[in-house]
């Protein structure tokens, strides 16, 4: 019986180029936390929350009212926005209203926007 490798026959064209790769390669837990942004980011009715709160602040029931969703699938989407860091919370008597956490997240569906519309 054939002995089986666990590594591939290809051979390493630019051996110093890899080494470089591996000394910048991203922590596993920072690779993690990027790909759950990006898996958040694209979601149709948590991309619709951002875009909406670029331009203002706005309560769970008015981002329903928005989407045509109910308050409860916007306030989970919120809840896992907000785990993530996209999206800030302040309480006004008893309406929590919703931010974008900071310029970066902006900055992301800024640049992902400009992407998509560029010309092909």
């Amino acid at each position: 019986m054939k002995e089986v490798k666990d590594t591939c026959d290809c051979r390493i064209i630019h051996d110093e180029k890899v080494k470089e790769a591996r000394l910048s390669a991203l922590d596993e837990k920072v690779t993690d936390d990027l790909c759950q942004t990006f898996k958040a980011l694209g979601d149709p009715s948590r991309l619709r929350i951002l875009w909406a709160l670029e331009h203002q602040e706005m309560c769970v029931c008015d981002l329903a009212a928005l989407l045509g969703i109910t308050e409860s699938a916007v306030s989970h989407q919120l809840r896992l926005l907000r785990t993530l860091r996209l999206v800030r919370n302040r309480r006004e008597g008893t309406i929590l209203y919703y931010r974008l956490a900071d310029d970066h997240v902006s900055a992301l569906v800024g640049i992902a926007l400009e992407h998509v519309r560029e010309p092909r």
